[in-house]
């Protein structure tokens, strides 16, 4: 018999936690999180984006034992502003029993028929700028820091208890090239002299501050028209700068500034820290932050996660400006591959970015989702 059960006690919490370490722990390619951060996520009084969002933490257990997690999700934003009437579930893992994962989504299910909603989607986090998407291709390769890893049969299940695809994601790995063409040099300076742009790079992260809003601000405009934006709100901007900084090298991030000084472009790449991320298993202290400090000067892969070109300056090739940058950076830093982040596989303008490098698409992910009323 399965039971599901409701956290309410931060030792269940801290077990909602480290489940996945159980169900992964002789899976090379599992990258786990760092559990403090989980826990901190998960607390209403130490994560903001609790002011619009509401959720529920539960555990599935088999004949003592825990098989399964889920969290029901509720953004309050989605709801009312775009009448979106859905349901989230997220952080969902469970043992290959397809009984345990119908007990878990049933309990989603019941949680949003409470609060009166029309149809449930899955797995993602509270907003658009958390870990989304089933893997669905790439069992074979490490996650990254902002994505789940899964094993194959997950799909199996939701494709058993019909669920329906929903939005699909696609990773890509990109070897970098060993020197900067001499036409890329020449049109990234044309560019920069006919638009009297300036290249924004820095020295630390107290540099890095100042423009983090902007930043945000430019993404907001840059993907408000794909199907999954949810516009990020300020609360959630301070909270990505507190708990992203510390990963940041400042030498991996490019800013584009227009002759005023205003910020009208941006591409954050981070050193890939998956390997550190094993190496630590979970724990922070008392010497895993030393594997994040030898991944952020010493790697060879780099992650790339995110982009922002204000709309008034797309298509007029700000994005040749800033690879040319980037490829300075990674060659002084001894980059050779560069895993992009999950992006929609409608988003055929960034794919198209892409397209000039030697890339292969590597990895997969998707959503699921079905009505419930």
């Amino acid at each position: 018999m399965i039971n599901i059960k409701e956290i309410t006690s931060k030792g269940d919490l801290t077990k909602f936690v480290k489940f996945p370490f159980h169900l992964y722990k002789d899976c090379p390619y599992y990258v786990p999180p760092i559990i403090k951060e989980e826990l901190d996520t998960m607390n209403p009084k130490k994560n903001p984006v609790f002011k619009n969002a509401e959720a529920a933490f539960f555990l599935a257990f088999k004949d003592g034992e825990i098989v399964g997690r889920i969290a029901a999700i509720v953004n309050w934003i989605e709801i009312n502003d775009q009448k979106k009437s859905k349901v989230r579930f997220g952080w969902f893992d469970a043992i290959d029993d397809i009984e345990v994962t119908k007990a878990l989504l049933n309990t989603v299910i019941d949680y949003g028929k409470k609060h009166q909603l029309e149809f449930i989607e899955g797995p993602v986090g509270f907003s658009n700028m958390d870990k989304a998407g089933l893997l669905i291709e790439g069992f074979e390769e490490l996650n990254t820091m902002i994505t789940w890893y899964n094993y194959p049969y997950y799909q199996e299940h939701m494709e058993a208890l019909s669920f329906e695809p929903a939005a699909t994601w696609v990773e890509y790995r990109i070897k970098t090239p060993e020197s900067i063409k001499e036409k890329v040099l020449k049109f990234s300076a044309i560019i920069k002299e006919r638009y009297n742009l300036k290249v924004l790079k820095f020295k630390n992260t107290k540099e890095i501050i100042p423009y983090v809003d902007d930043m945000f601000a430019l993404l907001n405009e840059t993907y408000s028209v794909l199907q999954t934006f949810v516009p990020i709100q300020q609360y959630q901007v301070n909270t990505y700068k507190d708990k992203y900084i510390q990963y940041v090298n400042p030498d991996y991030i490019t800013c584009i500034a227009d002759e005023k000084g205003k910020l009208i472009a941006f591409a954050i790449v981070m050193p890939s820290f998956s390997k550190a991320l094993k190496k630590m298993n979970g724990k922070m202290f008392p010497f895993g932050f030393l594997h994040l400090l030898k991944a952020q000067r010493t790697n060879d892969t780099a992650a790339f996660y995110l982009i922002g070109v204000d709309p008034k300056f797309q298509n007029k090739g700000i994005t040749a400006l800033i690879f040319k940058e980037m490829n300075e950076t990674f060659l002084r830093n001894g980059i050779k591959i560069v895993e992009t982040n999950p992006e929609l596989e409608e988003n055929k303008a960034i794919q198209a970015l892409w397209n000039g490098y030697d890339h292969e698409l590597h990895k997969k992910r998707r959503t699921f989702k079905k009505n419930i009323n």
